[in-house]
C-alpha cells in the first residue's frame, strides 16, 4: 500500500474561488447612507448607488469612456440619483447606460457592466455568472415576513476563507459539539437538496451549568435554507421559551483569498415567556426582541471567530479521510458541484 513519506504535499486542490451565485453586495441602508459604495466584489472593482426611484445598481467601477474609476475614493459621486465620472463628468443612470456629458451628446456605446440584483429584507445581493452568463436560478422570491419582528441586526467580518467552507457547516454537525460546546446535537431528518436549495434541519440541547450545578437548559430546533453558496438562511426555535430568531450567513468572496461574512440576525416578539428567560418578563415588550437581537448577534459573532480561527489557516481536501459521525459532508460537496466550471467541481487552483 503506498503511502505518503512525512513532509510530502497532501492532497491541495483547491474550489474555485468564485462559484456562481447570489452574493451579498450590501445592505440598502448601507448604499442610502453612504450615497455611493466602491469595493472590491468576486474579485472585481464595483460601484453601487441608488436613483431617486430607489433602484439600486451595482456596477463595474471604471468608466467606459477612459477608464476613470468610479468610486467615491476617486471623486465619483452621485447627483440627481446619476453617477458622476470624476474625470470627465460623464453621467450614468441606473441601468448603466451613459445619458449626459458636459461637452457633447453621450456615446450610445459608452454603458456600464451592470450586475443583476435582489434585495430580500433590506439586503441586496448580486449574480455572478460563470463566464458572465444570465442568472441560472433566483434566492427565495417572497420576501419573509417582518410582522412582529425586530429590525435586523448586521456584523461583518474578513478572514482568508472560501464560501463552500462557511456552507459545508450546515452540514457538520459534528464540529458544533467540539468547536461550539453545542450538547446533545441530532440531525432531524434527511438533508434535502432541489437544484440550488439545500436543507437541513438539526436540534440540541445544550445544558447550562450555574456555579457548577446543572440547571434547566435550552431546547433549540434549526432549520437551514442554502440558496447556493452565498445564502444561507436559519430559523431557530427555542422551544422551552417559545422564542423565534433568523440568521443570514452570507458569505461574500473578495479577491479570490478573502471572504467578507455578513451575519444578519432578527428576533420576533417575545410575547409570553413561556418560562423565564435573562428577565424579559420584566421589560415591556416592545424591548424585549430588540435587546435579544443584540445579544444574539453578538453570540453569532463569537461563533464565527472560533471557526474563522480554523477557516483561515485549514486546507481543502478533495479527498477527506471522513468517519461515521461526518453526516453528510460528501452529499453536500456533491451539491456544490454545480456551482463550478468544472462538472466535476472544486476544480481551478492550487493552494
Amino acid at each position: 500500500m503506498q503511502q505518503t513519506r512525512p513532509g510530502a504535499p497532501a492532497d491541495r486542490q483547491s474550489p474555485y474561488p468564485f462559484p456562481e451565485g447570489w452574493y451579498f453586495v450590501a445592505s440598502r441602508r448601507e448604499v442610502e447612507r453612504a450615497k455611493l459604495l466602491g469595493k472590491t466584489w468576486m474579485g472585481e472593482e464595483i460601484v453601487v448607488w441608488c436613483d431617486e426611484q430607489g433602484k439600486i445598481c451595482v456596477a463595474a467601477a471604471h468608466c467606459p469612456h477612459l477608464g476613470s474609476n468610479l468610486s467615491p475614493e476617486a471623486g465619483g459621486r452621485v447627483r440627481g440619483g446619476r453617477l458622476v465620472c470624476p474625470f470627465h463628468g460623464f453621467e450614468f443612470e441606473s441601468g448603466g447606460q451613459c445619458v449626459a456629458t458636459p461637452f457633447a451628446a453621450p456615446p450610445r456605446s459608452a454603458r456600464l457592466g451592470v450586475y443583476e440584483t435582489q434585495e430580500i429584507a433590506g439586503q441586496i445581493f448580486a449574480w455572478w455568472g460563470l463566464g458572465g452568463r444570465e442568472p441560472q436560478w433566483r434566492l427565495p422570491a417572497e420576501e419573509p415576513d417582518q410582522d412582529d419582528w425586530s429590525g435586523v441586526e448586521i456584523r461583518k467580518t474578513r478572514f482568508r476563507g472560501h464560501p463552500q467552507e462557511t456552507t459545508e457547516n450546515a452540514v457538520d454537525l459534528a464540529h458544533l459539539t467540539y468547536v461550539h460546546g453545542f450538547d446533545n446535537v441530532e440531525q432531524v431528518g434527511d438533508v434535502s437538496v432541489d437544484g440550488p436549495v439545500l436543507r437541513t434541519a438539526f436540534s440540541f440541547k445544550p445544558d447550562v451549568h450555574y456555579a457548577g450545578v446543572p440547571v434547566r437548559g435550552y431546547d433549540m430546533f434549526v432549520k437551514v435554507t442554502a440558496v447556493g453558496l452565498g445564502y444561507s438562511f436559519v430559523e431557530v426555535h427555542e422551544r422551552s421559551v417559545d422564542m423565534e430568531t433568523r440568521l443570514w450567513t452570507l458569505a461574500t468572496p473578495v479577491d479570490g483569498t478573502l471572504i467578507e461574512l455578513t451575519l444578519v440576525t432578527q428576533v420576533r416578539e417575545i410575547r409570553r415567556p413561556k418560562r423565564r428567560f435573562a428577565g424579559l418578563g420584566f421589560l415591556p415588550r416592545p424591548l424585549r426582541a430588540p435587546l435579544v437581537n443584540k445579544f444574539l448577534i453578538a453570540e453569532q459573532l463569537h461563533g464565527v471567530r472560533q471557526d474563522q480561527v480554523i477557516w483561515g489557516r485549514k486546507r481543502y481536501l478533495s479527498r477527506p479521510r471522513l468517519c461515521r459521525s461526518d453526516g453528510e459532508i460528501m452529499a453536500f460537496r456533491a451539491y456544490c458541484a454545480q456551482f463550478y466550471p468544472d462538472p466535476d467541481g472544486c476544480q481551478g487552483g492550487t493552494d
